[in-house]
């Protein structure tokens, strides 16, 4: 009995792992992403060219758990409607879309947490900032899942193929809402 058991638990397991490997199909050749959504519970982010579904991706998100960013370094990925208001080729991260974080209600939630004492201070007696270098990203080059790379500082991160498909078909001010 020991010995299936055993056996069961390595195929479930080999099988969790070849699963969290398989590569989606490539998004659609005439793909114009106008809009992200990325649940963060789930674990993934959804694109859309208007109102059809041209891709469903699996993510990592900051290791800081849920709830919404509350200041820099906390390692939460924002929560709230953003926009992706520029983009750039990335050393680190392979293709990185910006995300407009913070917006008008992070800024409200961050002074009333500064209010309340509740952010750490820095090394000069300070808060610390709101932060603000959010984005959707590759590994730029990173494997992964062997190696345990299943969350990021606060930003959202797919493998560098599908990083390079989104920064090829994202528009130009193109909106993202990160959900709990």
């Amino acid at each position: 009995m020991r010995r299936f058991a055993a056996l069961a638990f390595i195929s479930v397991t080999v099988g969790s792992a070849a699963a969290l490997r398989a590569r989606p199909a490539a998004l659609p050749a005439d793909a114009r992403i106008d809009r992200i959504v990325v649940t963060k519970s789930e674990r993934v982010l959804v694109a859309y060219d208007g109102e059809r579904e041209v891709a469903r991706l699996r993510v990592a998100i900051g290791f800081g758990g849920a709830g919404p960013k509350r200041w820099e370094g906390d390692g939460r990925t924002p929560e709230g409607v953003y926009r992706i208001d520029r983009r750039h080729v990335s050393r680190d991260y392979h293709r990185f879309l910006h995300v407009s974080y913070p917006n008008e209600e992070d800024r409200r939630r961050y002074r009333a947490l500064v209010a309340s004492g509740e952010v750490p201070l820095d090394e000069r007696g300070r808060p610390v900032g709101i932060g603000g270098a959010i984005g959707v990203h590759g590994t730029g080059g990173r494997d992964w899942v062997p190696r345990g790379l299943r969350s990021t500082l606060g930003c959202v991160m797919v493998d560098d193929e599908e990083a390079r498909a989104l920064y090829d078909a994202v528009v130009s001010d193109a909106s993202i809402e990160i959900r709990p």
